[in-house]
């Protein structure tokens, strides 16, 4: 597949890119993309949730009321989970959620991402470019050139370039990331992602 090079200011440079059929038209696996981002949002949640237990609660341990002749079930604990104010039976408890997946199979599932947003023509690449200032509005000039203001858009860029990442960083449905740090569900969750130029000869490196 051949895409033409534009540059952030929307302008078309004359020249054209081919993107790498081992990385953008695989025969995508469904099942890895799956796995790729349930690890992902299993690794982002804390896990911290926590109820008391009877062991737990402040209560006294005095029994309520004698064991005989009040009609009524026996009780021996104000913190029994059946009075309000008791410990809570099966409750959550603190959990480690993560899980590793092995890394050709995280490659499959990036690939086959990648796939799916080549063959909808969801990406475009764009000319090295930077930004003189941290300055929003210099990203949202650029969305709207681009006619992308009103998409969620995922720009990749070759490294980490502090002015690019900092403009974009408070811009709704905005994404910046370098190819050493893109995942499965940032490009599944993008409408549009923007490869920087320099970036596909990395990802090619990377995915080898």
């Amino acid at each position: 597949m051949e895409l033409s090079i534009i540059k952030h200011t929307g302008e078309d440079t004359g020249r054209k890119i081919s993107l790498s059929d081992a990385i953008f038209d695989i025969e995508p696996n469904d099942h890895a993309i799956y796995l790729d981002v349930k690890q992902k949002m299993a690794n982002a949640r804390q896990g911290t949730h926590k109820s008391k237990e009877r062991a737990e609660i402040s209560g006294s341990t005095r029994k309520i009321k004698k064991q005989k002749g009040t009609g009524t079930a026996r009780a021996g604990s104000i913190k029994s989970p059946i009075f309000k104010g008791g410990g809570r039976v099966f409750g959550p408890r603190p959990k480690d959620y993560s899980f590793k997946l092995n890394k050709k199979l995280k490659a499959v599932a990036r690939k086959s991402a990648l796939t799916y947003k080549a063959k909808d023509q969801m990406i475009s690449v764009l000319e090295g470019f930077t930004f003189n200032e941290v300055k929003t509005k210099n990203y949202t000039d650029m969305l709207n050139k681009l006619s992308l203001d009103a998409k969620k858009t995922l720009l990749v860029l070759p490294e980490v370039d502090k002015n690019i990442v900092l403009s974009g960083r408070n811009i709704k449905n905005t994404r910046v990331t370098t190819v050493d740090s893109l995942n499965t569900y940032d490009v599944l969750h993008a409408d549009q992602l923007l490869f920087v130029e320099g970036s596909l000869e990395k990802i090619e490196n990377l995915f080898k």
